[in-house]
């Protein structure tokens, strides 16, 4: 009587776990299809299959992006750490840590909105996106301030830090504010 009764309680603390990783990986199903051999198992197997990932679509627990979707939200977040936020692309499991650095967006060149400089003698810098990046080593950064800056890029540099160019001159640290 005992050894059912526990067979039962387990399976009931199961369920809810493996209701959870289906509905966390219904692209998976799709791809699983692939493996069925019949040709009438594996057209049944793709429309269970599509039908539960068009409903987890439908009600908003997975959603399509594309690639320049993933590209612009790299950009516009770029020199902020987003830990909480899962990756946008799929890796395999034999090279995760290798792809995942293939992923890290390294440079990005905006155009400049304004620059100004603070009674230290630092500069803020405020993209034409709407980023504001402060200056924060004490090298004095030289531009023109009648002609102005067109464009700067920004790089990932040593221990998450970064590095700017004003119109390709000299790099100066860094570090994203808004």
């Amino acid at each position: 009587m005992v050894r059912p009764f526990i067979v039962l309680t387990l399976a009931a603390l199961a369920w809810p776990l493996t209701a959870a990783a289906e509905t966390l990986n219904e692209a998976d199903a799709v791809y699983a299809c692939i493996e069925i051999e019949t040709d009438a198992d594996r057209l049944a197997c793709y429309d269970d299959a599509v039908g539960r990932l068009k409903t987890a679509e439908e009600s908003g627990e997975i959603t399509t992006v594309s690639r320049t979707e993933v590209e612009q939200v790299q950009r516009e977040a770029f020199g902020f750490s987003l830990p909480s936020l899962p990756s946008f692309t799929r890796r395999s499991d034999d090279n995760e840590r290798g792809a995942r650095d293939a992923d890290v967006l390294d440079s990005v060149t905006f155009g400049v909105a304004e620059i100004e400089r603070s009674r230290h003698g630092k500069l803020f810098i405020t993209l034409d996106n709407g980023q504001v990046w402060r200056q924060l080593d004490s090298d004095r950064v030289s531009y023109s301030a009648r002609k102005g800056v067109e464009s700067v890029e920004i790089r990932r540099a040593a221990f998450g830090s970064f590095k700017m160019k004003l119109d390709g001159g000299r790099a100066f640290k860094v570090k994203r504010v808004e």
